[in-house]
């Protein structure tokens, strides 16, 4: 039998197996919140459709035939699976365990998230964390990653999005960098300074900066261009010149002296800033795992908020 024939015949096979365990269709009927008649038509029906009698009537009570017995067992163990089923989906959506995929990006993976996932397995030691370190935006289904953390403030719209924090931009100097050198009350004073670009693309060089209602764009030039944070973060502290930084490679050196934060009332534009995005793909029976993850990283995220 196909199982387009199938299908229509399972419930009638529970209703089977109730009659049997009940006795008769008047309780089997009660207990499943039905009438009598619907209960007898769907058995008739089963039989039907088997070619088979499966049960004895009499004024009395009711008797398994010999085919009726060895039917019984079959579709007793169906619901038992069907339970069994359930049970497992149950448990997998309750218990804290499992396997969980997560991409981060390399310097917010390394400064930031490291600590925390770690503290995390502490506290969950029946679940697995496969971190996937790329500054790569990566497709969670495509990628087989559960999550994806990214820094964005344009979030990827097919995609669940939780805030989980926030990293800008700061752009640092070396004191003895800045004894040389006047320091900067103004994004186009950087025009007359050695500055470290990303390199990335023909834009990077082009640095742009905004306070309150005022738009600033400079060309500056240098000798060095790196995309690596921790790289630039040690030139800057050599002297070599001005550079970017996200708050949270800088944070360290300039608790230290050894950076000094430049234009602190002017933002600065560009990548690797913005709300720190936790995406998922949205589902309607999210397990627990995943569910202690989202509250996991709110919590500790949002309260430490990058406090170095």
């Amino acid at each position: 039998m196909n199982t387009n024939k199938l299908l229509p015949l399972l419930s009638d096979m529970a209703i089977f197996v109730t009659v049997v365990e009940r006795g008769n269709f008047s309780k089997a009927a009660k207990n499943l919140g039905v009438t009598p008649s619907a209960v007898s038509r769907q058995m008739s029906r089963l039989e039907d459709a088997l070619g088979i009698k499966l049960l004895q009537r009499t004024t009395r009570k009711l008797a398994l035939t010999e085919s009726g017995k060895i039917t019984f067992d079959y579709c007793k163990q169906m619901l038992e699976s069907a339970d069994q089923a359930v049970n497992a989906s149950r448990s997998a959506t309750l218990s804290v365990s499992g396997l969980i995929r997560v991409a981060a990006p390399r310097a917010l993976a390394n400064k930031v998230l490291r600590p925390i996932f770690i503290e995390f397995l502490k506290c969950y030691p029946d679940i697995q964390l496969h971190l996937k370190v790329t500054d790569r935006i990566v497709d969670p289904i495509h990628d087989g990653v559960d999550f994806l953390i990214h820094m964005n403030d344009t979030p990827i719209e097919a995609l669940v999005n939780v805030n989980i924090g926030h990293v800008k931009q700061v752009l640092c100097a070396s004191p003895d960098f800045i004894k040389k050198h006047s320091l900067p009350t103004h994004p186009d004073e950087l025009k007359h300074l050695s500055c470290l670009c990303l390199g990335e693309n023909e834009t990077d060089s082009r640095w742009q900066f905004s306070n309150k209602n005022q738009q600033v764009a400079v060309q500056v030039t240098g000798s060095y261009f790196l995309n690596h944070s921790e790289m630039r973060k040690d030139a800057i502290e050599q002297g070599v010149g001005v550079g970017p930084l996200p708050d949270y490679i800088a944070q360290h050196g300039i608790e230290k002296g050894t950076l000094i934060p430049l234009l602190e009332d002017w933002k600065m534009q560009g990548n690797y800033q913005g709300n720190i995005c936790l995406q998922f793909v949205q589902t309607k029976y999210m397990p627990s795992k995943n569910r202690a993850f989202i509250d996991f990283m709110k919590e500790k995220m949002l309260s430490d908020t990058l406090d170095l």
